[in-house]
């Protein structure tokens, strides 16, 4: 699998890091065994099976071709050891101790000479059970992609394995000469795209005032985790309408309204806007590179009616998929796969800093199968993931369904939130409320 060029998304990703700007997704990932486990034994164990995934022994080279391009290759000195670590929590007077290590743990950047990944193995936690945190760059591959790469880590099953294979498939190789020809066709194809992309952007820029959720970049960060019954989603969808992420957006708009009150903002001053990534892979397509589009969804957090912010997403939602994850200002990532990585490495951290003029916070659902995983022999219970903070924003929010609970995973910036119990208990109030008016 050497030499597998990054996409121009990719390298933006990578561009954007820094030790206030890490760019890596997480997981804090919570399984229940039947006995005590040995935390070293496990280690073990997914050292072994790491050794064996193709894409967890690459590392980041740069490229003569591309212009400030970069391929994936594999790493002569790969120790799956170095990657991987166990703690046992011992903060025992924290909020929630497992989300206060991981909060240290995730706030920490990837080194970028070695394959851009890590692992925690923690012990400590009640009735036996124990976390493994992942850590993945986003220049490896996005959230739907991150899955398929870390099922090599757990227990096979069929669909696991067949997610695996596509993982590790390797691109059809390209000469430099395809490459090029290849580049200048997509140019003058899609040209008329990306200008009409770029210009729904510039629409789209807002001249207001500082949003509510900004914050000067700092490497501090603060982790909140949120189970919401699977079954309340149901309901209050069955009551109002929507899909189930409408149902979780509005919840989220609900929460950061009453999270903006406590902390003396004004809600009804303006409306928040979220970027919704969308997947574009294909079901049966290989999972490297990110493969992603957005849509821009205001967030109506001025209404104090809960049903009716529900109602405006819905309609906000709807709009974006009639026009399609490949058209609008959300497809900002399409134009930036689109463009040259040269073009990236100038321009790509300075545009990122300018985020806030598009959107004000990244919401994503994470999607999963509906399977019964484990880690030697030990069920999953709970799955949190996590978004990157994009450049001054203080908070960013990842969503996942598994088994019959919505895991809802914050991150914020620390230095600006120095507490997440204030918007982790205004989600559950917000569900509550929605709830409330559903049955």
């Amino acid at each position: 699998m050497a030499g597998h060029q990054l996409s121009g998304l990719d390298v933006a990703f990578l561009c954007l890091e820094g030790e206030s700007t890490p760019m890596h997704m997480g997981a804090a990932v919570i399984f229940q065994p039947d006995d005590p486990i040995d935390p070293h034994a496990v280690a073990a164990l997914l050292a072994d099976r790491a050794r064996r995934i193709p894409r967890l022994r690459q590392r980041v080279r740069t490229a003569l071709f591309p212009l400030g391009g970069a391929t994936w290759v594999d790493d002569p000195e790969f120790d799956p050891h170095q990657h991987i670590r166990v703690h046992r929590l011992t903060e025992f007077y924290a909020d929630d101790p497992l989300a206060a290590h991981a909060a240290e743990w995730i706030e920490q950047p990837l080194p970028m000479d070695r394959p851009l990944w890590e692992l925690h193995v923690v012990t400590g936690l009640a009735e036996n059970r124990f976390a493994l945190l992942l850590k993945l760059h986003h220049a490896f591959t996005d959230g739907a992609g991150a899955f398929a790469v870390a099922a090599g880590l757990l227990d096979e099953l069929p669909l696991t394995r067949m997610l695996l294979d596509a993982a590790n498939r390797p691109a059809e190789p390209r000469s430099p000469l395809e490459a090029l020809r290849d580049g200048v066709t997509e140019v003058f194809s899609q040209a008329g795209e990306n200008a009409a992309i770029a210009s729904a952007v510039l629409r789209a820029a807002r001249p207001y005032p500082t949003s509510p959720l900004a914050a000067p970049d700092s490497p501090s960060r603060r982790l909140g985790f949120v189970r919401l019954p699977v079954a309340d989603i149901r309901t209050i969808r069955n009551a109002h309408g929507g899909t189930p992420n409408d149902v979780v957006l509005a919840v989220l708009a609900g929460a950061l309204r009453e999270w903006m009150i406590n902390r003396g903002q004004r809600p009804d001053a303006r409306t928040l806007r979220a970027l919704i990534p969308v997947s574009l892979r294909a079901r049966d397509g290989g999972w490297g590179s990110n493969q992603l589009s957005g849509y821009l969804c205001d967030l109506p957090v001025h209404l104090e009616d809960p049903v009716q912010r529900l109602r405006e997403i819905r309609w906000s939602m709807n709009r974006n998929k009639a026009t399609g994850p490949q058209r609008g200002a959300g497809a900002l990532p399409v134009l930036a796969d689109r463009l040259p990585p040269g073009l990236h490495r100038l321009a790509t951290k300075v545009a990122g800093r300018a985020a806030g003029v598009l959107f004000d916070t990244v919401i994503t659902n994470v999607p999963l199968p509906r399977l019964d995983l484990s880690l030697d022999g030990a069920r999953l219970h709970e799955i949190y993931p996590f978004v990157p903070l994009a450049p001054r924003h203080a908070v960013g929010i990842a969503a996942t369904t598994y088994a019959d609970h919505v895991h809802i995973g914050l991150q914020m910036n620390g230095d600006a939130v120095p507490d997440t119990g204030s918007l982790r208990d205004a989600v559950v109030k917000s569900a509550a409320a929605l709830y409330e008016r559903s049955i």
